[in-house]
C-alpha cells in the first residue's frame, strides 16, 4: 500500500492550528487538539439531464456554457445546434464538413471550429481548416499550421489552443505533441506537449490550460493514457495523472487549477467516470447517467460543464461541480 508521502510527495504536516485555506486531499496533524485532520468534500459532483439534441451525433466539437452552448460537426457532417438554456435549435452548417474536430468558445454565439477529418474531396484526410462562428454564420479564417484530427481544443474564438492530435489520415499516426495558439487572426506554433497524444481532453485558456488523457503512441501502437500536463502560457509541465486512463473523454475548465474530465473509453468500453482537478490532484465524482465517448463535445467550467451527444446519441447532461469543501477529523473507529 502506498504511503501518504508517496502519493502526495510530502509528509503529513504537524501544525499548531488548522491551515487557513486547505486544498481537497490535504492531511495534517493538529498538535494543539492532538487530532489528525483532512480536507474533503461534503458531496460528490452531480450530473443532471438536459434537453436532448435534435440530431444524434458523434465525434463532434462544442463551445459555450450551460446556458449558451453550441455543438458542431459529426461523422463528416457540418450540422450545428445552439442551446439557449432551455432547448436546442438547428443553425447554419459549417463550411467544411468534418468529424473528430476541435472547438473553443466562451459562448454559443462566438465559437471557433478547427482541425478534423474531412468528408470530401479526400475522405478521412486530416484538416487544418478553421472557422469562426458569429452567432449566425461560420466564416473561413486562417488555417492551422498542422493538419490533424482528434486534437483537444480550449479557449475562446479570439484566444484558443489546439493541442496534440493525429496527423495521419482517419486519425492514424503520427500522433503529435504540437500545440498552436490562436490570437483571433492567426495560429502560431508554441511549445510542444511533453508526451504526444490524441483523442484527449482539455480545459482552460491560452495562458493557463490543462491537457489530460487520450492515446499516446507506444512504439507504433496506441496506449490508453492517464497523463496530465499543465500549460502556463509558454511551457507544458507534467503533473499528477488521472485516476482512470482513457481516450475520447470530455473536458472543461476555467484554467489549469480547475478542470473536469468525464466519459471516455478506458479500453473496456464507454464509461461515465467523472474526475475533478483542483490544481494538484484528480478526485473522482459522480458518474454521468449515460456512459459514452465524448471527445470535443464538451465545454464550460469545472462547476458548470455540459456533455453533448457522443456515441451517436442525442444525450445532453449538465455537471453541477464538486461538493463544498469540509474539514474532517479522523478517528480510529
Amino acid at each position: 500500500m502506498a504511503t501518504y508521502k508517496e502519493i502526495k510527495g510530502t509528509n503529513i504536516e504537524v501544525l499548531a492550528s488548522d491551515p487557513s485555506n486547505p486544498v481537497e486531499g490535504q492531511v495534517w496533524y493538529n498538535s494543539t487538539s492532538n487530532v489528525l485532520k483532512g480536507q474533503g468534500a461534503t458531496t460528490s459532483g452531480a450530473w443532471s439531464s438536459t434537453p436532448s439534441l435534435n440530431t444524434a451525433r458523434d465525434q463532434v466539437a462544442g463551445a459555450g456554457t450551460t446556458t449558451s452552448g453550441l455543438v458542431f460537426g459529426e461523422n463528416f457532417g457540418g450540422e450545428t445546434e445552439f442551446y439557449n438554456g432551455s432547448s436546442w435549435s438547428e443553425q447554419n452548417d459549417l463550411n467544411t464538413s468534418r468529424r473528430a474536430l476541435a472547438g473553443a468558445g466562451a459562448l454559443g454565439t462566438a465559437a471557433l471550429a478547427f482541425a478534423g477529418n474531412l468528408a470530401a474531396p479526400s475522405p478521412n484526410a486530416a484538416s487544418n481548416a478553421t472557422e469562426k462562428w458569429n452567432g449566425t454564420n461560420w466564416t473561413n479564417v486562417n488555417n492551422l499550421n498542422l493538419a490533424r484530427s482528434f486534437a483537444a481544443g480550449t479557449g475562446t474564438n479570439t484566444a484558443a489552443l489546439c493541442i496534440g492530435g493525429a496527423a495521419g489520415s482517419g486519425g492514424n499516426p503520427p500522433v503529435t505533441a504540437d500545440t498552436e495558439s490562436w490570437n483571433g487572426t492567426n495560429w502560431t506554433e508554441v511549445a510542444d506537449l511533453n508526451t504526444a497524444r490524441n483523442d484527449g481532453g482539455a480545459g482552460g485558456i491560452t495562458t493557463s490550460a490543462l491537457a489530460f488523457g487520450g492515446f499516446k503512441d507506444s512504439g507504433g501502437s496506441p496506449e490508453y493514457f492517464a497523463g496530465t500536463e499543465s500549460w502556463n502560457g509558454s511551457t507544458w509541465t507534467a503533473v499528477n495523472n488521472l485516476n482512470t486512463a482513457r481516450r475520447s473523454l470530455g473536458g472543461a475548465g476555467s484554467d489549469n487549477t480547475a478542470c473536469v474530465a468525464f466519459g471516455g473509453d478506458p479500453g473496456s468500453g464507454a464509461v461515465g467516470i467523472t474526475e475533478v482537478w483542483n490544481g494538484t490532484n484528480w478526485t473522482e465524482q459522480g458518474d454521468m447517467a449515460n456512459a459514452r465517448g465524448l471527445m470535443g463535445s464538451t465545454k464550460g467550467s469545472s462547476t458548470a460543464a455540459m456533455a453533448m451527444g457522443g456515441a451517436d446519441t442525442t444525450h445532453v447532461e449538465t455537471f453541477s461541480g464538486a461538493g463544498s469543501p469540509t474539514t474532517v477529523t479522523f478517528t480510529d473507529s
